[in-house]
């Protein structure tokens, strides 16, 4: 792949050695951006009345693609392993974290903008063999028009265009870069063509750097131990979880939104462009094997200040959601969707939808799962095979039984 000056209006390169000596670690480029087989990735599509939107997802030994309305299977691909989910950000696409990398799935539903309007287009899902070469494929965040990819393997990360993954027949050109040291990261692109990091190797994870769109360091925040995750709240403002609370990142500076207990960590969040308070889960113990927490954090970036709410329930890393007016949901063990005013910390309703269920011992067994999507709460059981689509407005509430048990579920907006 070529790397083009398309991002930012510059080439991203490796980090800068400012960058690479605050970190103690050492700069290596690493320029192999992906792997791909010649294949074809355009989906024979049709025009239809209206958005046809379709969520993906995995099982054990596949992937299901699903229409939002009808909560119908489109189609079933095979695909051996443990597979993740994350959107590819261009509303149409899927990247399948698997072995070797992000792998490209269309779900053949997409809307173009014309003026005003927008037509709409659907057609037969594929699964490209169109991969994105990681040796651990991590974090995928779209933000600024741009897509980037985290390969916890070798601290890579590739930007593309998602737009470009409409009709190509190979992978988008790649800008990329390295960072000093592999870990477990993240990267958001900024609108200017910087771009937010994570600081951290190995053995420990510190804090986030802002880098310029030539890899030079700005400014960095190493208040931010075990740093993981990332979202966007209202304002463009970026936040990151950390074991002792929050760093938020407005107008060029960080901030640290502390916690009251010595340990908070804060490892999954769900914002909203909507609202500037950012939902994140809250678990206390450093040692705890598996904890199941029952209360959840509320950030308001403004102030820099941690609610933390009560449920009454515990509740798994996939159960955080946010509702069209920016509401705050959390699926409970309980069985009940909470939704949750982030300004007040009010549980406003408790929306019945499972059968009370329990977290299982590991991370990657299959447990019910949240995805919101225009308003509508998607919620997998495992336990029965069923998808359930809950309005978050009214409570209503549609289900479906799938062909094989649920594991992540992914919508492509």
């Amino acid at each position: 792949m070529t790397t083009l000056s398309r991002y930012g209006g510059a080439a991203l390169t490796v980090v800068a050695a400012t960058f690479a000596a605050a970190c103690g670690g050492t700069t290596e480029a690493d320029t192999t951006a992906a792997d791909t087989t010649e294949t074809t990735t355009t989906t024979a599509a049709s025009e239809v009345a209206t958005a046809q939107p379709r969520l993906a997802l995995t099982y054990d030994g596949g992937v299901l693609v699903v229409d939002e309305e009808e909560l119908t299977v489109v189609d079933d691909f095979a695909l051996d392993g443990f597979n993740r989910l994350s959107p590819a950000g261009d509303g149409r696409h899927v990247l399948i974290s698997t072995e070797g990398g992000f792998r490209v799935l269309d779900t053949g539903s997409w809307t173009e903008a014309h003026g005003d309007h927008g037509h709409h287009y659907a057609g037969a899902p594929v699964l490209t063999d169109l991969t994105f070469a990681a040796e651990k494929p991590g974090h995928v965040v779209p933000h600024a028009g741009v897509t980037a990819l985290f390969d916890d393997g070798t601290g890579r990360i590739d930007v593309f265009d998602p737009a470009d993954l409409a009709s190509a027949t190979d992978l988008p050109d790649l800008d990329s870069r390295a960072l000093p040291e592999a870990h477990h990261g993240v990267a958001v692109p900024m609108p200017d063509g910087g771009m937010l990091v994570t600081l951290g190797d190995s053995e420990e994870r510190t804090g986030v750097a802002l880098l310029d769109e030539n890899g030079t360091e700005i400014t960095r925040t190493e208040q931010c131990p075990g740093v993981h995750g990332e979202t966007v709240a209202a304002d463009g403002v970026v936040a990151f979880g950390c074991e002792d609370g929050m760093v938020i990142f407005r107008d060029g500076t960080f901030t640290k939104a502390p916690v009251p207990d010595p340990y908070g960590r804060i490892g999954n969040q769900a914002g909203s462009e909507d609202s500037p308070v950012v939902l994140g889960d809250y678990k206390t113990d450093p040692d705890a094997e598996l904890e199941r927490p029952e209360r959840v954090a509320l950030v308001d970036t403004r102030t820099a200040s941690v609610r933390l709410v009560d449920l009454g329930t515990s509740y798994t890393f996939r159960s955080l959601g946010r509702g069209p007016a920016g509401e705050a949901l959390v699926l409970g063990t309980d069985g009940r969707l909470h939704v949750i005013d982030p300004e007040s910390g009010e549980i406003v309703r408790r929306i019945e939808v499972l059968e009370p269920w329990t977290e299982p011992d590991e991370w990657q067994a299959p447990r019910p799962a949240l995805e919101v999507q225009s308003g509508t709460a998607f919620v997998t059981d495992p336990a029965t095979g069923s998808l359930y689509a809950v309005d978050v407005a009214s409570g209503e509430i549609r289900t479906a039984e799938l062909p094989h048990t649920p594991n992540e579920i992914s919508g492509v907006a």
